[in-house]
């Protein structure tokens, strides 16, 4: 297998994405995208799987959220036990018990409920819907443990261009996640049509067992053993972070990762009931994706920001802009129109996430570092779920108009975090973000 150079210098006349590879080895860019596509399966895979077995949305969307907050709470302990015991031990229980439980749902939904008639307080419904709460739980965190390795493996490199090297990496991964969030619901929604609801998650169950076990083994995971995530934050504009940890601190991108949850999940559930008045609501998985595509492109463009703008004024900048464009989600009345305002929000939604990261990672104690990246994705799975239901609940009784003031609020938070984060970050800290 291939290993990670000792030492790589970084390639400035090819581009900066061109040491990744040197840095990590040839495969671990491609293994690291396809070993998170299960958990962007996950919960529109069983939402749609239970739904068509019982017969009932409501089941169906109990089932999800209870994906959501399995992920949500299981995140953090993932990326604790990572921090403790190393990386690999706890991805490769993690493979086994998620895809074992993901099977689990499978053949509880089919054995269960339709026999049940598919009532919410039924005992065979209770038992489909705690086996997806630990299905969520135990789902393999990928992303955000990537993103540690990265950290890691930035070290090689002379210290003048590691903050570079972490803003490429980061810059990639933000656009993996990107990517992820377009590709599995699109892989759920072609296999359940053409074949039947089961065969997303038993593909998502056999891809987890695989490429997940694969990540574990990766020798990238030597570099990230027991309380050695990181030796010391790395970061941008020669950032060095203090002695102490400062838990505050690492609560505004926490809390940021939360309204950037918020935002996704209030404004795919808006365009949703937008789509539903002007076209026809199984079109809002696409709509949602020309935002998510334009996303990605820009997340990647972070990687040739200058270093010396700073990542709190980052920040400030691209959340501001987002901000802006969100409100324009109250004024189309045609399919068109709101394309165009999706492709011009999702400009600035990909590098106000890879900047939220990127402040995590430097606020982080270095030997809690896993355990702040997936606090920031689970941030992410939460504010969804809970932007999810804000939204429906508008939609439903006000309309679609009422439902996008959700989205307009989060990204406005976002704003104020921002400006949270760039004042007293510079203020406290021996030197500024």
């Amino acid at each position: 297998m291939e290993t990670p150079h000792a030492t790589a210098p970084a390639a400035k006349k090819s581009g900066r994405y061109s040491v990744l590879p040197v840095l990590a080895g040839g495969s671990y860019i491609p293994l690291g995208l396809f070993a998170r596509v299960p958990l962007a399966m996950l919960t529109i895979g069983v939402l749609t799987l239970v739904t068509q077995v019982s017969n009932s949305y409501a089941i169906g969307g109990f089932a999800a959220g209870c994906i959501g907050v399995g992920a949500a709470v299981g995140a953090p302990v993932t990326g604790y036990l990572a921090d403790r015991v190393g990386q690999k031990k706890v991805l490769l229980v993690a493979a086994v018990l998620n895809a074992l439980l993901v099977t689990a749902v499978v053949l509880l939904a089919y054995g269960l409920l339709p026999d049940a008639g598919a009532q919410p307080g039924d005992a065979s419904t209770l038992a489909v819907l705690g086996t997806a709460l630990l299905a969520g739980a135990s789902s393999p965190q990928v992303g955000p443990l990537s993103r540690v390795r990265w950290m890691a493996l930035s070290k090689k490199l002379p210290a003048k261009e590691q903050g570079p090297a972490v803003d490429t990496a980061l810059s990639l991964e933000g656009t993996a996640d990107e990517i992820t969030f377009v590709l599995g619901p699109a892989l759920v929604g072609l296999l359940a049509s053409l074949v039947a609801p089961w065969l997303p998650l038993a593909l998502a169950a056999a891809m987890t067992l695989t490429l997940v076990t694969l990540f574990a083994f990766h020798p990238t995971s030597a570099l990230v053993g027991p309380r050695q995530a990181v030796s010391s934050s790395v970061g941008n504009a020669g950032y060095v972070s203090a002695q102490r940890p400062n838990w505050w601190l690492v609560a505004v991108p926490v809390a940021a990762m939360l309204c950037m949850g918020t935002f996704f999940g209030s404004s795919q559930t808006a365009l949703t009931a937008f789509t539903g008045v002007y076209g026809s609501v199984d079109q809002a998985g696409l709509m949602y994706a020309i935002m998510g595509a334009s996303s990605a492109v820009t997340a990647l463009s972070v990687a040739y920001w200058p270093t010396k703008f700073s990542y709190g004024w980052r920040w400030v900048l691209s959340a501001s802009l987002m901000a802006a464009s969100t409100v324009m989600f109250l004024l189309p009345s045609t399919l068109g129109h709101m394309v165009w305002v999706l492709l011009l929000v999702g400009l600035f939604v990909g590098p106000t996430m890879v900047t939220i990261f990127s402040v995590g990672s430097v606020v982080a104690p270095p030997q809690w570092m896993g355990t702040v990246m997936t606090a920031l994705a689970s941030g992410i799975v939460a504010g969804t779920a809970l932007g999810s239901s804000l939204s429906g609940a508008l939609a439903q009784n006000s309309g679609y108009h009422t439902a996008f003031i959700v989205p307009v609020a989060a990204a406005s938070a976002l704003l104020l975090l921002g400006l949270l984060a760039a004042v007293i970050l510079r203020g406290k800290l021996a030197r500024g973000l």
